[in-house]
């Protein structure tokens, strides 16, 4: 009989957010399976863990994978983890976990700890639906695609690094000024810190903190559509403004500006003269 694939969640810092049903499918299991087996030594040896660990990473996951299928066919339970929250979350894993579950293998989801859903938990925000869309891509023009091709009427969540944080902020103050956002910075851990505000406020914020760039960041934010300036010839004045403009300027009769209007304006004369019948109903 083939054993199980369990995904099991791991902390995302603090070590007490480990739950006692993780600890014990860790125990139990016949092999770990890990996105770094350096990183998990850590966890496993905390928790008195001496199940034994294989490495399972986004460069090995798809030939590894066949050594773990194989196992769970033998009848061994695997447990799935990976360097920090829930596997397949923007982490390794999802390759193995559809080799398993294209073999036929039961796959069980041990929940606890997400980044992504500690960062929606206290953004304040509705979170009945919301878009997750990992760590930004670099380039100008990807990173536009990304906001222009999702849902701006519900909150995004979205990964960021230390060091690109302060970047990212400035990206988002010139296309969406007025974005409410909720940046969180090293959830659960030593630095641990929430801003809020609009990216220029929060970007005034990093630059105020002298650990901004210690911890990961999980951005949640509310887009509002981005601030388009027309250009000032494209702002039509009505015939009715510019008639009243000129009686004012130059103090002279409707008459007189309907006159002066005509030759100054490309607008014809029977729109002039519908202007300042409408003009003259309302005086």
């Amino acid at each position: 009989m083939p054993g199980k694939l369990y995904i099991v969640s791991t902390p995302i810092g603090n070590l007490s957010d480990m739950t006692p049903r993780g600890i014990a499918v860790l125990s139990d299991a016949d092999i770990v399976a890990a996105e770094d087996t350096r990183h998990s030594r850590g966890l496993l040896t905390h928790f008195d863990i001496r199940t034994p660990a294989f490495s399972c990473h986004k460069f090995n996951e798809e030939k590894r994978g066949n050594f773990f299928v194989e196992a769970l066919m033998e009848g061994k339970n695997v447990a799935l983890i990976s360097d920090a929250g829930t596997p397949c979350i923007s982490d390794p894993g999802h390759k193995l976990v559809s080799m398993a579950a294209e073999a036929g293998i039961e796959v069980v989801a041990v929940p606890g700890a997400c980044a992504v859903t500690a960062a929606l938990s206290v953004s304040g925000f509705d979170a009945s639906k919301y878009v997750f869309i990992g760590f930004l891509p670099r380039a100008t023009k990807e990173l536009t695609n990304v906001f222009d091709e999702n849902d701006l009427a519900c909150p995004l969540v979205f990964y960021e690094s230390p060091l690109r944080i302060s970047k990212t902020m400035e990206w988002l103050s010139g296309k969406y000024p007025n974005a409410d956002v909720c940046l969180c910075n090293d959830l659960t851990k030593k630095f641990e810190k929430v801003y809020r505000g609009t990216p220029e406020n929060i970007l005034s914020q990093l630059k105020e903190n002298p650990n901004a760039q210690k911890g990961e960041y999980a951005c949640v934010l509310m887009l509002n559509a981005p601030i388009e300036i027309e250009p000032d010839e494209t702002k039509e004045i009505s015939l009715e403004a510019q008639l009243a403009d000129i009686m004012i300027s130059k103090t002279c009769t409707l008459k007189d500006a309907t006159s002066i209007l005509h030759k100054e304006s490309k607008a014809g004369k029977k729109a002039i003269y519908a202007a300042a019948l409408r003009l003259k109903e309302l005086f």
